[in-house]
């Protein structure tokens, strides 16, 4: 037992308490009694035992339990170390003593539990898969240990490690402990050494010019001799194959290649051997910016050649047509491109993972993007809350314009064990866009299956949007497959509804059963009911599926890219709950827009349709219907402009427009106004050595820069940044290896992108153990570096103890002594102690009373 002060300045103040009290005792000394030195020493105790309760007094007891916890590295790292660092454990654990509590937890970039801390711990547990193990977060795994540890015991944490930590300070942390409990001891680890390669950088030029000759430098270590391929990738196109012969240490190629891509272009190196211990450190990306004349993306969703194509001729702008279904998923495919149309493109071929990486590239690098009318464009095309919907000067709704036919919807969803996931989130997704369109007056019915039908939504008036959409994402999988009864159900709620239009949509993924379904469409076509059909993955019976599309009048969706199927959805709904196409001839408005006027100076021609849309607050309208509807429409998307031409390009709705003189300069000036303005400004954007990038500004305006990085998905990242001086703006960006692409914009939004490759994480680096980090960790914390399994088990130093707090006995006693006090001096002594002794009772004589007579006798003596 110990007793130690938190605040020993406080015990200062007992100074002039004793030199008052030393100083009334002197000067009263020769009055005193007894009973006064006694009520003096009791003010003495009390004023005593105050000050000491204010110096936060505390006794330290004893603790004999002690804590070892083993934190065990799996990282990449640590590849082929795992069977040695378990045999260290077990041979440990035999030392063991029964006071002290064991506990086993694995770390890389997280911290999980293998063995909970308990006495009973005596065989190492078969240890959990670990899923990320390209970090090592040593300062981590620190962190989270010493909080799951009892603080007030002795604790001894046991580090199983290379000491190569690629992510925290675990030298700081260490500083943090100082004081504590805890100390940390290290058993040394590594790899076992075998044969690697390893490509150490990729280089290509940061700009460059189409047709230029340019270097593209690899940097290749080998662990030894031998023989390898080298290969090269432009846009993920091959563009070099070598075989190579490989020295030990490091290996220099060279390749000369003249640039045929354009835009911000990609590059992969890879090399290939015929043993490897790590492939993940195979392969490196370097991105160019290869300028050149603009770049056109025509995305064509007509079976024959592209009318725009053929509207602007071979002399005009640079472009490349593509079909939907090509449309790549990466970021840099489309950010070699200036501009994107789409021309009639039905959403659902496209998907929605793909729309949002086209979104990135209009918002935050500035490519242009127009869309253009059709049957399967706009609300036709499933777009209604998609991201291109997102980004287009028009919405897909007509509010309120004309009196819309009456509409009664049931959806037909597969929520079976096979749908668990991402299929079914999607589903339910689509469902809930698809109610959002509805208007309140319409019917909506919601049917989920699996071995039965399950009425989620009972067919009826649509009383609440928000109360149907929650409760269709309530919606939960589980059960078989049993299509027949859950559509025969949707059929039986529809078919005595007086109703315009009657529809259902049935979303599956699996096979079903027999059933008549000839009869049962058959008779909900006499009520007026048509049904569409979307086969969800590669188990659906598309060939059924498809027949009952066929058989309701309806349409069919083969549906491999889940991505899509909210797009079908909003199509169906849109196709069959709103009359999208105005189809009588008009002559558009043309109103005052710049660099448009021109083209209709001898006039406008007629027009014979459009789909309808609504222009969104802040667009500028350029043509409009006589309905008030856009015809023409642009705005602004972050750096982006966006167009909506709700025509289309075929002639058939466009009508006399097709024939007009202007049609290609129409196409023209439309691409032209698409086009985004680059900065001439080259920025210098380079990665630091602790994983920063750099950014300078040749003008020293650097803190007026406006910069966004995106990864290959289309994501944006979240960015630090931190102006370091006129012209250098550090950006701390959390990304994963591979490509990142930086868009920078001054305050007049003029555009300059650059792409950079962060390489593979150092765990994938054949490297020795870091003994400084191991041999300053231990000192710091008291620990020592582990030889032998039984060290880890050995006496502590320092020993646990429980702190109790006395500060609060010390006041109540100060109390007690202060009442004591008080009673001394208003009852006095003897009331305390029961000193006083009773007196013994007298026995009264009786005097008579005198009679009046002698008492005046007595008077008259006195007188005389």
């Amino acid at each position: 037992m110990d007793l130690r002060i938190d605040m020993p300045l406080v015990l200062l103040l007992l100074l002039p308490l004793f030199l008052y009290f030393g100083w009334t005792y002197f000067h009263e000394r020769q009055r005193l009694k007894r009973s006064h030195i006694v009520v003096l020493t009791i003010r003495i105790v009390a004023a005593g035992c105050l000050v000491f309760a204010l110096a936060g007094p505390y006794l330290l007891l004893p603790i004999k339990e002690e804590q070892i916890v083993y934190l065990v590295d799996r990282s990449a790292s640590m590849n082929g170390t795992e069977d040695e660092m378990v045999q260290f454990i077990q041979e440990s654990l035999q030392s063991k003593k029964e006071p002290q509590l064991a506990g086993i937890y694995s770390f890389s970039s997280t911290l999980q539990t293998e063995a909970i801390l308990s006495k009973t711990l005596k065989e190492v547990p078969k240890l959990t898969e670990i899923k990320a193990t390209d970090q090592t977060n040593i300062e981590q795994s620190l962190q989270l240990a010493s909080g799951i540890i009892d603080p007030k015991k002795a604790t001894r944490l046991v580090l199983l490690t290379d000491g190569n930590e690629t992510k925290g300070d675990a030298l700081e942390f260490a500083t943090k402990l100082k004081g504590s409990n805890i100390s940390v001891d290290i058993k040394p680890f590594s790899q076992p050494v075998v044969n690697d390669v390893s490509l150490k950088s990729f280089v290509s030029p940061q700009v460059a010019y189409v047709g230029e000759q340019q270097q593209l430098v690899t940097d290749i270590h080998a662990t030894s001799a031998g023989q390898g391929e080298l290969l090269l990738y432009e846009n993920d196109e091959l563009i070099h194959r070598e075989a190579v012969e490989l020295t030990e240490g490091t290996n220099v190629f060279t390749y000369k290649y003249a640039a045929t891509a354009e835009g911000l272009v990609k590059y992969e190196a890879v090399v290939q051997v015929g043993q490897d211990a790590i492939f993940e450190n195979n392969k490196l990306t370097s991105v160019t910016m290869v300028q050149s004349e603009p770049h056109l993306l025509i995305v064509n969703g007509y079976e024959t050649a592209s009318p725009i194509a053929a509207a602007l001729g071979s002399q005009s702008i640079a472009y490349d047509v593509v079909a939907p279904k090509s449309l790549p998923n990466e970021l840099s495919s489309y950010l070699q491109y200036n501009a994107i149309i789409f021309d009639n493109v039905p959403g659902h071929l496209v998907g929605e993972a793909k729309m949002s990486v086209i979104e990135q590239a209009v918002k935050n690098f500035g490519v242009g993007f127009t869309m253009v009318g059709g049957e399967n464009s706009f609300g036709l095309g499933g777009y209604f809350k998609t991201p291109i919907e997102t980004l287009l000067p028009v919405e897909m709704e007509i509010k309120g314009k004309e009196q819309l036919p009456s509409l009664g919807l049931v959806i037909v969803l597969d929520r079976s064990g096979s749908m668990q996931g991402s299929k079914l989130e999607l589903a339910k997704e689509a469902a809930a866009r698809s109610v959002e369109m509805l208007r309140d007056e319409d019917t909506l019915g919601f049917i989920a299956f699996d071995d039965r039908p399950w009425e989620i939504i009972e067919t009826g008036p649509l009383n609440s949007k928000e109360e149907a959409v929650d409760t269709i994402l309530s919606v939960t999988p589980g059960g078989g497959t049993e299509i027949y009864s859950s559509l025969a159900k949707a059929y039986e709620n529809l078919a005595d509804l007086k109703l315009q239009r009657k529809h259902i949509i049935l979303l599956t993924d699996g096979q079903s059963q027999a059933g008549n379904y000839e009869d049962l469409i058959g008779e909900g076509k006499e009520e007026g009911i048509t049904l569409s059909t979307v086969a969800i993955g590669q188990d659906a019976d598309a060939n059924l599926l498809e027949a009952l599309s066929d058989m309701g009048s309806g349409r069919f969706y083969d549906v491999i890219d889940e991505q899509t199927i909210p797009s079908i959805l909003s199509r169906e709904t849109a196709m069959i709950s709103r009359t999208y196409i105005e189809d009588n001839p008009f002559y558009p408005a043309i109103y005052n827009a710049a660099g448009w006027n021109s083209l209709f100076a001898n006039g406008v021609p007629q027009m014979n349709a459009y789909i309808g849309t609504t222009a969104k607050q802040g667009a500028t309208v350029v043509a409009e219907s006589e309905k008030e509807d856009p015809v023409l429409a642009q705005w602004q998307y972050g750096l982006g402009k966006t167009f909506a031409f709700t025509s289309d390009s075929t002639g058939k709705w466009t009508g006399d427009w097709a024939r007009w003189q202007n049609w290609g300069a129409f196409w023209q000036t439309l691409i032209s106004q698409m086009l985004p303005s680059y900065n001439d400004v080259a920025y210098d954007v380079r990665l630091e050595a602790d994983g920063s990038f750099m950014i300078t500004d040749p003008t020293n305006e650097a803190a007026f820069l406006d910069i966004v990085a995106v990864n290959e998905a289309g994501e944006e990242l979240e960015t630090q940044l931190e102006t370091i001086s006129a012209s250098q703006v550090r950006a701390v960006v959390q990304a994963e290896p591979g490509l990142i692409f930086f868009r920078i914009a001054d305050e007049k939004q003029a555009i300059y992108q650059a792409g950079l490759s962060v390489p593979y994480s150092a765990e994938y680096e054949l490297l020795p153990v870091n003994n400084q980090l191991i041999e300053e960790l231990t000192q710091r914390t008291g620990g020592t570096v582990l030889k032998e399994p039984q060290d880890v088990f050995r006496d502590f130093t320092t020993k646990g103890a429980d702190r109790q707090n006395i500060a609060t006995w010390l006041l109540l006693a100060s109390m007690l002594l202060f009442f004591i006090d008080i009673t001394i001096r208003r009852f006095g002594w003897n009331f305390l102690t029961n000193a006083k002794k009773k007196e013994p009772l007298v026995e009264e004589k009786t005097i008579p009373e005198d009679t009046n007579v002698a008492q005046l006798l007595k008077g008259m003596k006195k007188r005389s």
